[in-house]
């Protein structure tokens, strides 16, 4: 059996065809990553998911760090949140499928919710509706779930 010949630190080896995605996402994502790392983004992007749409009304996850999640809120609800805070670190551990936060902080704002603006619709609506004609499945959650986050933050198309 022979040894692949060792390469000096100058020589460079290329690689030609075809080469794994894998190998190419990770330098594409990093600079996101930087500003806000996966798991965060994923709970901005299935908020009202998890928590549903009346919470998610009057709250705004903020800033996920070191196991502890942020949300703003308004007035009173923090208090009822404080009550309902172990259900909520289950549901949104349940969701991400790893134990992802593990303490709430509140944080009050009085600024209201913004209001979507005329004519275009819920991100949640709009991709639920481009994905009604694939099959019940993980790949269907995983696309509405990609369409969601993308159509929240694009800017609204001209019609």
């Amino acid at each position: 059996m022979t040894t692949p010949p060792k390469l000096d630190k100058g020589d460079t080896r290329h690689v030609f065809g075809p080469r794994p995605l894998g190998a190419l996402i990770p330098p594409l994502v990093r600079p996101a990553f930087k500003k806000r790392a996966p798991a965060t983004a994923q709970v901005l992007a299935d908020w009202e998911v998890i928590v549903g749409p009346a919470i998610a009304a009057v709250t705004t996850p903020r800033k996920l760090f070191q196991a502890t999640l942020a949300i703003a809120c308004n007035g009173p609800i923090a208090m009822e949140l404080q009550h309902l805070a172990p259900t909520l670190i289950g549901r949104i551990n349940a969701h991400m499928g790893q134990i992802v936060v593990t303490r709430l902080r509140f944080v009050q704002d009085f600024t209201a919710p913004k209001p979507l603006p005329p004519g275009r619709k819920p991100a949640t609506q709009a991709a639920q509706a481009a994905v009604a004609g694939l099959p019940e499945g993980p790949l269907r959650d995983a696309l509405e779930s990609l369409g969601r986050m993308v159509l929240s933050t694009s800017p609204p198309t001209r019609g």
